[in-house]
């Protein structure tokens, strides 16, 4: 039988798109990955007024209808970014059952309670420094929407344990810090880290290497199966 493609979920941090994820999504492309990278709303090319969204369910709304439209069997993987990471525990608790694995990529990764884009020691969480990237991202990084992150709290329940977690460290990461994220581990252990030498970009920074750590957690998923 002919093995199932895989779809990788891609989901931006705060204030980034869709498109921050060019270069990974060429390279799962090329290994023949199904690839979606959302754009939030009010972030990327969706053209909708930030300050007009107020929830945190409408502030998903484009990744709930994605997920609410899979096929009964289909299952993805997702993969966010810095405070993208609370989009993904947001699906756990919400759509367990679809989701073969979530991956937080130097994200928030908070069980029942979010850090907020204003609780980064360096201000606005995903504006950091990208090298050779810098000028696409200031081309293209937006103002956020911030009030969908104001008191929500996730429900408790089982289906938070119920999707294996993955967990890329970004070591040289002067957003959110080493301490913070060892913290987060710690709060609520995922199956598996990885640690890379990178910034908080490592999307931009080490493409390869991140490339590499997003197909060894496939792997040891499909492994586990």
């Amino acid at each position: 039988m002919e093995s199932e493609k895989l779809h990788f979920v891609m989901v931006h941090g705060f204030g980034h798109g869709g498109w921050c994820w060019y270069k990974i999504r060429s390279l799962l492309e090329e290994l023949d990955c199904k690839v979606t990278c959302v754009d939030l709303k009010g972030s990327g090319m969706d053209a909708s007024d930030p300050n007009t969204v107020f929830t945190f369910q409408d502030y998903n709304k484009p990744w709930i209808h994605l997920l609410s439209n899979l096929t009964q069997n289909e299952q993805v993987i997702l993969v966010g970014h810095s405070a993208g990471g609370n989009s993904l525990t947001y699906a756990i608790h919400k759509f367990a059952s679809k989701i073969r694995m979530a991956i937080y990529v130097a994200a928030t990764m908070l069980k029942h309670g979010f850090v907020t884009p204003q609780d980064y020691e360096d201000g606005d969480p995903d504006l950091s420094v990208y090298g050779d990237d810098s000028t696409l991202a200031a081309m293209l990084v937006r103002p956020g929407p911030l009030r969908p992150f104001a008191g929500l709290r996730f429900m408790e329940g089982a289906c938070a344990d119920s999707v294996p977690r993955v967990y890329i460290k970004t070591l040289q990461d002067r957003v959110l810090k080493r301490e913070q994220q060892e913290a987060m581990l710690k709060r609520w252990p995922p199956s598996l880290v990885f640690a890379l030498e990178s910034d908080h970009s490592p999307f931009f920074s080490t493409p390869t290497h991140l490339f590499a750590f997003l197909l060894k957690a496939a792997a040891s998923v499909n492994a586990a199966t």
